[in-house]
């Protein structure tokens, strides 16, 4: 589950687990030998996709939220935002020669058909469905109505599928086409309230009463690109500058560890920062009055990694390859991790979604992880969630949003796919113009 703002933490009491076949502590062989690194990485791909494939809701075909039955939401939640990472992860898998390329748009019609018919919001989608009648699950008493963040997240991978699966058959062409159809009828520009901003919630039983204006720094500059860059429903630029830009954590420019970081909450703040936003938008070369997102996230990462080098606090076991601070499980509950907001937990996922902005110490976690680590941590669905030494403790699970990065960033890092199957959307090209931003691959 992802939170909803830095810092606004949401404690999750975990209890059983759906079924012993969908618990992480079912621990799949380790097969590999060092040596290998492509080979390594292919392993790690493929398994976690399973996630997204053999766990899929049997309904929807959505992404289920987490493998384990948490808190007390029940046994058909899917989650919009995760499901896009989902549709990302399955993309690297039909390139990969992994997923047959008409079992993967068979998958995907279902999906979309399904979202054609579920709960939206003036076109935009809540946090969670009911995977098997589309109705909205609330993600909070309020949180009942649309989201536009998680919807971007959704959307995002929806378009980078639009771009992959070009082949002028009549099945291909007919999920572009849905794709095209729910991406037109998303209605950004209501998220505005007429103001300067975008506005994360609406619902139809409390309206705006949640009042909450999105300010950056953090995961949701995909909202306001996407909201951009609808054909029908755009907002203007003001939005952007005077809403998004004027956050009271939006520029930094302080050191940490003598690593300069430009935009950001002090030390840059959970990974999930670097990762969300990106798994298609490419931040090679993308600029705007603000910041060059590539330094921006290669340095956020950079800091993030030093601060486990350092280990400050004296967690066990942190070093240079074991690293790696974001939101996940932990032995408490469920929190945002960060350099300054250190529990002593690990979560896989951090280090390995920033396989693009730090390689070498992405493989060097990824090699502990897999190799020295493996028998406590690997399983049906690649690395469990999160792991703290210092207390002895290992999640028993696996989350969507967690999992589906894994996939996508180590694909951008091999090979760039997914992020040249979104920026090469002429939608989203016209949006980051019209924003102020500069790329490699928008046309003057």
């Amino acid at each position: 589950m992802k939170l909803k703002l830095l810092f606004l933490f949401v404690t999750i009491v975990l209890i059983s687990p759906l079924s012993k076949a969908q618990n992480s502590m079912y621990h799949a062989p380790i097969t590999l030998k060092p040596g290998n690194d492509s080979l390594l990485l292919d392993e790690v791909q493929r398994q976690t996709l399973r996630y997204f494939t053999e766990f899929a809701h049997p309904v929807s075909g959505m992404a289920r939220e987490r493998s384990n039955n948490a808190y007390d939401y029940g046994n058909e939640v899917v989650t919009t935002g995760g499901t896009g990472f989902g549709i990302m992860a399955i993309v690297a898998g039909v390139k990969r020669g992994w997923i047959p390329r008409d079992s993967a748009v068979k998958h995907l019609l279902k999906m979309v058909k399904f979202l054609e018919k579920a709960n939206h919001y003036h076109g935009i989608f809540p946090h969670w469905l009911d995977g098997e009648t589309g109705k909205t699950i609330p993600f909070s008493r309020k949180d009942d109505g649309g989201d536009i963040v998680e919807s971007a997240f959704l959307f995002t991978g929806m378009l980078s599928a639009r771009s992959f699966f070009d082949q002028p058959n009549p099945k291909e062409t007919e999920l572009r086409n849905r794709i095209t159809w729910l991406w037109e009828a998303a209605e950004w520009n209501w998220y505005t309230q007429g103001q300067n901003v975008l506005y994360w919630h609406w619902s139809p039983n409390h309206g705006w009463s949640m009042n909450f204006a999105i300010h950056g720094w953090n995961e949701c500059l995909i909202a306001y690109v996407l909201a951009a860059a609808s054909p029908r429903y755009s907002i203007q630029p003001e939005v952007y500058h005077q809403g998004w830009a004027s956050g009271s954590f939006f520029k930094n420019g302080k050191s940490y560890y003598d690593i300069q970081l430009p935009l950001g909450f002090p030390y840059g703040g959970p990974l999930f920062f670097s990762h969300y936003s990106f798994l298609g938008l490419n931040p090679k070369g993308l600029k705007d009055q603000y910041a060059d997102y590539w330094q921006q996230n290669q340095n956020h990462s950079r800091i993030n990694y030093s601060h486990c080098v350092k280990n400050p606090k004296g967690f066990k076991n942190y070093g240079k390859n074991c690293w790696g601070l974001t939101a996940s499980d932990n032995h408490e509950g469920y929190n945002a991790h960060s350099p300054d907001n250190d529990l002593g937990v690990i979560t896989p996922t951090a280090a390995l979604s920033s396989f693009p902005y730090t390689p070498k110490e992405s493989m060097d976690a990824l090699k502990y992880f897999y190799f020295q680590r493996g028998k406590d941590i690997w399983g049906q669905y690649g690395f469990v969630d999160a792991f703290n030494d210092s207390k002895n403790w290992v999640a028993s699970s696996y989350l969507a949003i967690d999992q589906g990065p894994i996939v996508v960033m180590m694909e951008n890092y091999r090979s760039g796919l997914l992020w040249n199957l979104f920026m090469q959307d002429k939608d989203i090209q016209t949006g980051l113009k019209k924003l102020g931003f500069t790329s490699p691959y928008i046309k003057q």
